[in-house]
């Protein structure tokens, strides 16, 4: 019996550390639909519409202030700026079942580079990141190092032209 006590508070440990929100985050979102310049624009909006139990369950557990990194899909594949959450989780107002949950962000800051997909796949930091593990999921929790990561590849890149 102690053994399976010691066992389910391993597993416990290990998914609260992989899945373990560290009030960082990205979203994706195709810019065809809603970009980046479209949050700007508006100053703040609510992330609706997820239908995925995964992302549902991460907008479950961010809270307001958690910082965010906006994706764009589709076209571009880039990480565009960081945003942050306005509001934390509520009932999707267009989704018929209670279930489902929104989100409010706005947004902080663009990158002053975008960060290709490219970019993040070959980077060895970021081997283990949900957006390639997982690419059809649309809101992922992150690292601090995998935030931090992507946020220094999209800041200027001077040293590496030198």
């Amino acid at each position: 019996m102690t053994s399976k006590q010691k066992k389910a508070a391993t597993k416990k440990r290990k998914t609260k550390k992989t899945d373990a929100p560290s009030g960082l985050w990205m979203v994706k979102q195709e810019p065809e639909v809603y970009s980046w310049d479209d949050l700007v624009r508006d100053g703040r909006t609510d992330w609706t519409g997820v239908r995925n139990f995964q992302a549902r369950n991460n907008l479950r557990q961010m809270k307001v202030g958690d910082r965010v990194l906006f994706y764009h899909s589709g076209t571009g594949k880039c990480v565009v700026g960081i945003a942050e959450v306005a509001k934390a989780a509520y009932p999707d107002p267009t989704a018929d079942d209670p279930q489902w949950v929104a989100v409010d962000i706005k947004p902080v800051k663009p990158l002053k580079e975008t960060v290709p997909l490219a970019s993040i796949r070959y980077n060895p930091k970021l081997s283990n990141l949900p957006l390639i593990r997982q690419s059809q999921l649309s809101v992922m929790a992150l690292t601090k190092e995998e935030f931090d990561t992507i946020v220094g590849m999209g800041t200027a890149k001077k040293s590496k032209n030198k």
